[in-house]
């Protein structure tokens, strides 16, 4: 499983085909993959500050369980979301849940030069 945004796999859909997986409260509109509604933040959260963001998420990931999100998604998932590697995102707030209750590692997929400009 990795995580990813967007913009690094939307001209990539078709070959990444089912494993990738929105996580987000919205995808783009040229998206047509996956969505898993049960991760995606709450319309409310997206104007929050990030600590308030983090215990507000924190309660959604704590009605869940982890062996269960696993399996659904798929051992070589691709969570995605919209934020630039490197920003606070809550897809590397699952990817660390899934790794502290699994001992799995969820790395960012990461292409090189992508997001230089940012």
């Amino acid at each position: 499983m990795q995580t990813c945004t967007f913009f690094s796999v939307l001209n990539r859909q078709n070959q990444l085909g089912e494993r990738l997986v929105s996580i987000a409260f919205h995808s783009p509109k040229a998206y047509h993959g996956r969505s898993y509604r049960a991760l995606a933040p709450r319309q409310k959260m997206l104007k929050m500050d990030e600590a308030t963001y983090r215990v507000e998420y924190q309660k959604i990931l704590d009605k869940l369980n982890p062996r269960k999100v696993f399996a659904d998604l798929g051992e070589d998932a691709i969570l995605l979301c919209w934020e630039p590697p490197g920003k606070f995102c809550h897809r590397r707030l699952v990817a660390e849940w899934l790794e502290k209750h699994l001992e799995v590692s969820v790395p960012e997929m990461l292409e090189p030069g992508l997001f230089d400009d940012l």
